[in-house]
């Protein structure tokens, strides 16, 4: 039966909109496997929303709690504010679009689009209307007589997301809808996803492993790990201020610097890394003499030969380079520190004249960095963050390296 949110616990009691999903304390267990672990999230309305994270990590999980495919062990879920409790997927508000298309093989592109709203008994006129208009919003009108085999794999996943679009779901679920597609067209169509979204102003909940792709398309990303959410935030927050060493690791490529906060006083805090160098970062919530990880992406390092001092103002550290990799528009170099840590570092390839005096292998070289590009977290235990998202008591920081945990089940034919 349906529940409809009271205005006691509705986000608008504390003069805020209703959100478009909210997922509060949800778990999910298979037997003594925990897939979700009191995961609490609020996805506001017309928000792209992605949830990402490894093999394993629960994502899917989620999404199928949402969508009705399994119910929750505990927690609620609500959308536009209404109890799913007990509501059956066919019924539920939020439509799927699956990496598989599912189409039907023996009908046309228009057919397939139209099937859910001949099954709901729209007039033939509307139903006319509205596929033509989500055939040409997916920029598939000429395309309405064909059969899915007559298609690409990208003509196909649009048919399945027109399919979906065409029954104006408030909120539509996505399921690593790109992910056997070749890497262009992927890149092509997540441009075409993110317009489409923005057109149509619906809710997207974004299932996906890619953290580039998460990272274009989204407004809020959900790292997920082990069941739990180690950080809900915008992509750059994400990118530039992780808040535990399994998202610093997890999304791109970070530097990971082991040490111990000096001193902090509730914001930036006083750092001095294994290496030796100290340094001034953003170090929220850590108290002095905890252990660490300074965190510096690869593009914000600045490689300077081993005799040439930084600007004063400017941490840097000795480092022999182990090797060089021409990779087109910047050269990775990987550095050692004399504390063993490896550092990667990309160098812009400006001209070949600059190229020619890049180091090479065996060189000694000096790495500094700007303080406001270096983020620490800590060494052991996961925070978790204020804002949208929370998770239980579960949730822990992993070093790199940490493994992904157990396998999430299976979307079955009979689950779709």
């Amino acid at each position: 039966m349906e529940r409809t949110l009271t205005a006691s616990s509705d986000s608008r009691a504390a003069g805020g909109p209703l959100p478009s999903v909210r997922l509060v304390g949800v778990t999910k267990r298979f037997g003594d496997v925990v897939a979700v672990d009191h995961v609490s999230i609020d996805i506001a309305r017309g928000e792209f929303f992605t949830l990402l994270g490894p093999s394993g990590c629960g994502k899917t999980t989620t999404l199928r709690l949402i969508a009705g495919f399994e119910e929750p062990t505990e927690g609620t879920i609500l959308v536009d504010g209404v109890d799913m409790e007990g509501v059956p997927a066919f019924r539920r508000p939020p439509n799927t679009v699956f990496q598989s298309y599912a189409l039907f093989p023996h009908l046309s592109v228009e057919e397939n689009v139209a099937f859910g709203l001949r099954r709901k008994g729209v007039d033939k006129k509307e139903i006319a209307r509205r596929v033509g208009e989500e055939l040409e919003l997916v920029g598939l009108a000429g395309e309405r007589k064909r059969k899915p085999r007559q298609l690409s794999g990208g003509q196909q996943q649009r048919v399945a997301l027109a399919r979906a679009l065409v029954n104006r779901p408030a909120v539509l679920l996505l399921d690593e809808p790109l992910g056997a597609l070749d890497l262009k067209l992927r890149k092509n169509l997540q441009v075409e996803l993110k317009r489409i979204q923005r057109e149509v102003g619906i809710t997207f909940v974004y299932v996906t492993h890619d953290q580039e792709e998460a990272l274009t398309m989204s407004d809020r990303i959900a790292v997920m790990n082990r069941g739990v959410v180690e950080q809900c935030d915008t992509p750059e927050a994400v990118y530039d201020r992780p808040r535990t060493t399994f998202v610093a690791g997890f999304i791109g490529v970070s530097n990971l610097m082991p040490g111990v906060v000096v001193s902090a006083n509730g914001g930036p805090a006083r750092v001095r890394l294994d290496s030796g160098v100290e340094a001034t970062a953003q170090a929220d919530g850590l108290r002095s003499g905890e252990r660490c990880w300074a965190v510096v992406r690869p593009e914000k390092l600045t490689l300077l030969s081993a005799d040439e001092p930084a600007p004063p103002d400017r941490p840097s550290v000795r480092g022999l380079v182990e090797s060089s990799l021409y990779l087109g528009t910047a050269t990775q170099f990987v550095v050692r520190l004399p504390d063993g840590v490896t550092m990667t570092v990309l160098v812009p390839n400006v001209d070949e004249e600059a190229r020619r005096r890049l180091p090479g292998a065996g060189d000694d070289v000096r790495l500094s960095w700007a303080t406001q590009h270096m983020h620490v977290v800590r060494e052991e235990g996961s925070r978790v963050g204020e804002g949208a998202a929370t998770s239980g008591d579960g949730q822990r920081a992993q070093a790199p390296g940490d493994s992904a945990g157990p396998a999430e089940p299976a979307l079955t034919e009979e689950g779709k």
